[in-house]
């Protein structure tokens, strides 16, 4: 937590700020102690492209000096929680000189964000930082609060001689930093700092109060929520459509940092990213210029595949942990399962990474900047959307329909498994086409899109099974004891009992998402 103070403010003891507060109960028994951690002189100098592109990702990538962390800093917002920082060592710059050149390792972290744009100088900030921090009976630290007094200045590139300094701005801030105390803790303070008359700084960050010339900022993606929100029947198809490309191309650019840094589920959310775009520009293709989107499409099956062999290793780790866990079996041979699987999925995730540095993948990332900015759309795509959109989806119900069909034409076995595969994945696109024009269709695109879901997780139970056997007879024919195939080949029955489980699921879901009140809107 970040509050704005001025010169007059003197910061009490973190101990009487704690227990003159409101709050609740602290999470700790005995006597809290407090104390100066430390001064320290921070010299720090942001970087990011001239149109601010990190910035705008709610990103920052600094070389800071002073302190006991100095270095590269690249600092990654989440959606909840703390920020996540990826820090190298300083390496060395002369005295009185501005650093230049950012390490080749942060330029490919942020190269989903700069597209290859130079990476340049944008900001110099000073803080003077006096650090308290509050700690238990034990000497753990609970909570840091740093006192700091700012100075800023812009920089601008003066045509390869330097950098321009803009006018020197200075302000106090007071952060709150969590420790080891929890929320109860950084709420006792929060409560007693605005009993004392703070408030909420209006910026996330030093940075972000530099480039916005010290005013407030706004809310990020405001613009873009308000656009979505003015869309209706009465818009063009195009704009519909491109409203939720632009939705996936930015989740895909968003996920890339953190399936760099291996974060749970980022895999997972760029591979939906992915499909989703693929789908929509399948689903959709009418509308736009088939010479520049079939190519494209082919390309994001290709990134989907790559970042699927990753997915499926992790699921696969996942759930044979599950199934493990319920057996009571010998854990030498469990561990030793275990290690194998995270081993196949460390593989398959170190060739992810290997690939998003590769210029394959930099040529997807700028085409669908190419796409979002400019959008190769037909003449069709200018009709109204009530007209327009409807029909589309129900061409991919359609297709649903007809393999569906032709599955149940067939008995049990692997053709009859492949047409379920086949159908799943076409469910998968019915759901994400209702679910991009929802935005305009409300309920009826909503209702729709959750019954294929049903479908789909039915389906999707019914293939993972398929998969996982598969899988584990694999592994059992390469086990590397008769306690470890032993184990598998457990799992494997399990599994065959699991499939034929499935098949009431998948005809339940079917049944209900046949039902006609789900399709009046898509003709």
């Amino acid at each position: 937590m970040k509050y704005a103070a001025d010169d007059a403010f003197e910061l009490p003891s973190l101990t009487a700020l704690v227990t003159a507060s409101d709050a609740p109960s602290l999470p700790t028994t005995g006597p809290l102690s407090d104390g100066l951690a430390g001064r320290h002189r921070l010299e720090a100098v942001y970087f990011d492209t001239a149109d601010l592109r990190l910035a705008g990702a709610g990103m920052t990538l600094r070389r800071r000096t002073g302190g006991d962390d100095a270095g590269w800093h690249l600092s990654v917002p989440q959606r909840t929680g703390p920020r996540t920082e990826v820090r190298l060592p300083p390496g060395r710059v002369p005295p009185g000189r501005t650093p230049r050149a950012v390490p080749e390792q942060l330029r490919s972290m942020v190269w989903a964000q700069t597209l290859g744009r130079q990476l340049q100088p944008v900001a110099r900030i000073t803080t003077e930082r006096t650090l308290q921090r509050l700690s238990d009976p034990t000497g753990q630290v609970l909570v840091e609060v740093a006192d700091d007094r700012v100075t800023a200045q812009r920089l601008s590139p003066l045509n390869g001689t330097g950098d321009a300094a803009g006018a020197a701005t200075r302000w106090r801030e007071i952060e709150v930093e969590e420790g080891a105390g929890g929320d109860d803790l950084v709420d006792a303070l929060d409560a007693g700092l605005q009993q004392r008359g703070l408030l909420k700084a209006p910026w996330r960050t030093k940075l972000a109060r530099v480039l916005a010339g010290g005013e407030p900022e706004g809310d990020p993606g405001g613009e873009e929520a308000d656009a979505g929100r003015r869309l209706t029947a009465a818009s063009t198809a195009g704009d519909v459509v491109l409203a939720h490309v632009r939705e996936q191309v930015a989740q895909v650019r968003a996920q890339d940092l953190p399936v760099r840094l291996d974060a749970p589920d980022s895999v997972h959310k760029m591979r939906v990213a992915t499909r989703r775009l693929r789908s929509a520009l399948r689903t959709f293709k009418p509308l736009f210029d088939p010479e520049v989107v079939r190519p494209l499409r082919d390309e994001l099956k290709w990134l989907a595949g790559e970042l699927g062999a990753a997915r499926d290793a992790e699921v696969m780790r996942e759930r044979v942990r599950t199934a493990v866990h319920g057996e009571t079996t010998d854990r030498v041979g469990a561990d030793a399962a275990m290690a194998e699987l995270d081993e196949a999925y460390r593989t398959a995730h170190d060739r992810v990474l290997t690939e998003l540095d590769g210029d394959r993948y930099r040529g997807i990332l700028t085409t669908l900047q190419q796409l979002v900015e400019q959008p190769p759309l037909r003449k069709r795509a200018r009709a109204r959307a009530g007209k327009v959109l409807p029909g589309l989806v129900a061409n991919s119900y359609d297709r649903v329909r007809r393999i569906v069909d032709r599955a149940d034409a067939l008995p049990a076995g692997a053709e009859r498994d492949e047409l379920l595969h086949d159908a799943r994945k076409a469910a998968k696109q019915a759901r994400y086409a209702a679910e991009s024009v929802e935005v305009v269709f409300g309920k009826d695109a909503g209702d729709f899109a959750a019954a294929m879901e049903a479908v789909q997780e039915a389906l999707g139970e019914h293939q993972d099974s398929v998969l996982t056997r598969e899988r584990l007879h694999g592994l059992a024919v390469h086990a590397p004891s008769t306690e470890v195939a032993f184990l598998y080949g457990r799992l494997h029955a399990r599994e065959e009992r699991r499939a034929e489980d499935t098949r009431q699921r998948v005809d339940a879901a079917w049944k209900a998402a046949r039902r006609k009140s789900l399709h009046r809107w898509l003709r």
